[in-house]
């Protein structure tokens, strides 16, 4: 049905317009019941295997888990090294840390300045306090 406003719509319209909305919600719920008793056969079949039902009611994704937290993780990377908050990121994954977040460097960015081990060397470089560090010149 094409956008109009109801006044525009006469009376067989708007009865033949509320019968097919009407047809189409009944179909859903009946779908909407299929996949429920598929669920609650796929559910009892997880129980009898010892599965969990908490994975099923997660929902979206779900967040991995790492030895380390993503401070710790970042200090053992930077342990002797000058790293661009760039570099940190690509380098803390290759270490092994694991993440879903589509801005993880964001993330890493934002620990670099709230926790108190990690020094600013230069313009967006930075290493871990106390550590000894080779300077790396900045290429032009």
């Amino acid at each position: 049905m094409a956008k109009s406003t109801v006044s525009q719509l006469s009376y067989e319209e708007l009865e033949a317009e509320m019968k097919r909305r009407e047809k189409s919600v009944r179909q859903l719920q009946r779908k909407r019941d299929r996949l429920l008793t598929q669920l609650e056969a796929v559910e009892k079949e997880l129980s009898e295997i010892g599965g969990s039902r908490a994975r099923l009611h997660a929902g979206g994704r779900r967040r991995p888990r790492n030895e380390k937290n993503l401070t710790d993780a970042m200090a053992d990377t930077l342990k002797g090294k000058v790293l661009s908050v760039t570099e940190l990121a690509e380098a803390v994954q290759a270490d092994g840390y694991r993440t879903t977040s589509p801005n993880f460097r964001t993330i890493v960015n934002q620990a670099l300045l709230k926790d108190d081990r990690f020094k600013r060397v230069s313009r967006g470089r930075y290493t871990v306090k106390g550590s000894r560090t080779r300077k790396k010149t900045a290429r032009r």
